[in-house]
């Protein structure tokens, strides 16, 4: 048993009762798991030789992590090498998947996973870390060959408190301690923040050409960006030489910096430049599918599923779906027990990028789901009344009725984005679990209207 002082004396009262295994007692034992699990799973013998670890690349921020590290693992599958991924949507040691029920799962199985993959003679590993699985320890005892840093937005105050923490408990991860080596996106104040202050050697990069902020000017910058199907094609231009053309095949802007993040990680883990492009041209890896991520289920009307559940997400994808000619129906609400502020701030950015905003639930937990539809919607109908906007404000509950509701008012040049639960295929409302998955929910609707919904991976009919 592994506890602090408190725990020791628990135990002993029961001593008598059970036989217990020895107790080892530490100030803090979340702390120490890291640390044990590392050398538990280090897989050392006198006998046999050192097995390779895999290079490691752990990906934070507050949004883009989750495609991010799906871009990665597309890279350097496209370079040859067999890789691993850790992150929301599943866990996967090379061929195998296994779900995955937090963003970053406990240290024990952390680091169980880590020498499963190494084992298996993995080459490369990418792992979303979460900054509660910095705040918690998920990660001790894990040193990543390199870290990457998406952005920091309003999201997890609950748990922080303000922003200042937040981006501290991020930070934390830019160490010699747990990383060799840094990539930082520097679109943002606390990207350049971070990039000027972390403890390891930075390589940084921009999506923002037009930036006249000099603390802005990075190692690799985006440029020339085109349409390119649904997504984009851009150039990646480097500094003091260097150039990789590359294409998103993601809706959204913001796929761009996930794209040029992971480039760029790949790039400072020592992969040169040439082998970098013939992999892009081969295999064009950034137009891999991920499940909720600007998931397209159909497409006259566009009907979209997306992950966007704080202010800024929910801002730049709204920003990205409008089609010339067309309306855009949003659909969502706030997940319960999370975050208050952020509610009616996404109702008001609902209201200005919308032309009918649909508040519904998302997944209350214990909370009343009235109360938080009511915070969501009064932050529209604020916008709407001081801003002077044309936008139409629904309350439609539950979630499943919502998205029908807004496939049943488009027409084939609108957009209908339902936001805030991406892949998830179950709602936690009052303790109880309710299968309920959007993408499903949201393809039955467009059948049912007379649309046509297209075959997507990933979706259990």
């Amino acid at each position: 048993i592994l506890t602090d002082e408190e725990g020791a004396r628990l135990a002993a009262e029961t001593a008598g009762q059970i036989e217990l295994p020895p107790v080892v007692v530490v100030p803090d034992p979340r702390r120490a798991v890291g640390p044990l699990a590392r050398e538990i799973f280090a897989g050392r013998s006198e006998d046999a030789p050192a097995q390779p670890t895999p290079t490691l690349f752990g990906v934070t921020g507050t949004n883009g992590k989750t495609t991010t590290t799906y871009f990665l693992n597309a890279l350097l599958g496209a370079l040859g090498r067999s890789t691993g991924l850790i992150g929301t949507i599943e866990i996967r040691a090379g061929g195998e998947a296994i779900p995955s029920a937090l963003t970053t799962p406990e240290s024990p199985q952390v680091h169980s996973l880590l020498a499963l993959m190494r084992e298996r003679g993995l080459a490369a590993a990418s792992m979303e870390v979460s900054s509660h699985a910095l705040e918690f320890g998920r990660v001790d005892g894990v040193r990543f060959d390199v870290a990457g840093f998406t952005n920091l937005t309003q999201d997890h105050l609950d748990l922080h408190g303000t922003m200042e923490e937040y981006f501290a408990v991020k930070a934390a991860l830019f160490t010699p301690e747990r990383c060799r080596r840094a990539v930082v996106l520097v679109d943002d104040p606390w990207g350049r923040r971070l990039a000027a202050t972390a403890e390891v050697p930075v390589l940084t990069v921009r999506t923002d050409p037009q930036a006249d902020d000099r603390d802005a000017q990075a190692d690799w910058t985006v440029t020339g960006v085109e349409p390119s199907g649904l997504g984009h094609a851009f150039v990646l231009q480097g500094r003091t030489g260097g150039r990789l053309r590359i294409r998103s095949g993601l809706p959204g802007t913001f796929n761009i910096s996930n794209a040029a993040l992971a480039t760029g990680m790949v790039l400072a883990s020592g992969v040169p430049v040439e082998d970098v492009q013939r992999a892009l041209d081969d295999s064009d890896p950034f137009t891999t599918e991920v499940p909720g991520r600007m998931q397209l289920i159909g497409e006259a009307p566009a009907a979209i599923v997306d992950f966007a559940h704080n202010p800024d997400a929910l801002e730049r994808t709204l920003a990205s779906v409008r089609r010339p000619g067309g309306r855009v129906i949003a659909v969502f609400g706030a997940t319960g027990q999370r975050d208050e502020t952020k509610r009616p701030i996404m109702g008001a950015v609902g209201a200005r990028l919308s032309d009918i905003l649909i508040v519904t639930d998302d997944d209350p937990h214990d909370e009343d789901e009235a109360v938080i539809r009511r915070a969501v919607r009064a932050g529209a109908e604020t916008a709407v009344r001081d801003e002077g906007l044309d936008c139409e404000v629904l309350e439609v509950f539950p979630r499943a009725a919502a998205i029908d509701h807004a496939v049943a008012l488009s027409t084939v040049s609108d957009t209908v984005l339902i936001a805030g639960r991406g892949h998830e295929v179950w709602q936690e409302v009052k303790g109880v679990n309710l299968s309920l998955d959007d993408r499903l929910e949201l393809r039955s609707a467009l059948t049912r209207h007379g649309f046509s919904g297209l075959s997507t991976s990933g979706i259990e009919s």
